[in-house]
């Protein structure tokens, strides 16, 4: 990604991300892209919450090479009731062919991330993961290790060629 996060990040101005979500809900309601864009999931902790909505964005701008649409949960549920809460989230990952774990140091101490896992593989879905810096945490969640799930860098390239390699 080159840089530092903070370069990146336009977050901070919600007027500028619900432009781009309006621009892709136009794009996604045309047809185009529909061959080329996956959906996916994300599974992620809510303190990385500023980083994957820097993801999500980077995939709606039309000049950028990561592309795919994200039905992944965008506000947390107003909820203590867990089945309710898993039940939600198991339509939101049924919708999509991929669930993409963000990872941070935070990552392996949730159970939400875990059970989003293995939800998504008792579903069929391919799971990949992806990560800042030059290496992932050292820490990962148990789920990840337990079924060999493949971590890559915060690239466009190499997110899209890791999702790519999850549709043959």
């Amino acid at each position: 990604m080159g840089g530092k996060l903070d370069d990146y990040f336009f977050d901070s101005n919600p007027k500028q991300l619900q432009k781009l979500e309006d621009e892709a809900k136009k794009i996604l309601k045309s047809g185009s892209d529909e061959s080329q864009s996956t959906n996916i999931f994300i599974s992620f902790v809510e303190e990385d919450l500023n980083e994957v909505n820097l993801l999500r964005g980077q995939a709606k701008n039309k000049d950028s090479e990561l592309e795919f649409r994200d039905y992944s949960v965008k506000e947390p549920y107003e909820s203590k009731n867990a089945d309710y809460i898993k039940r939600n989230i198991r339509e939101k990952i049924k919708q999509t062919s991929v669930t993409l774990v963000y990872l941070s140091n935070s990552t392996s101490n949730s159970k939400w991330v875990n059970w989003e896992i293995e939800e998504s593989i008792k579903l069929g879905k391919q799971v990949l993961a992806v990560y800042q810096g030059d290496s992932a945490p050292k820490n990962l969640p148990a789920a990840m290790k337990e079924n060999n799930i493949k971590a890559v860098k915060w690239s466009h390239a190499e997110i899209m060629n890791a999702i790519k390699k999850t549709k043959k």
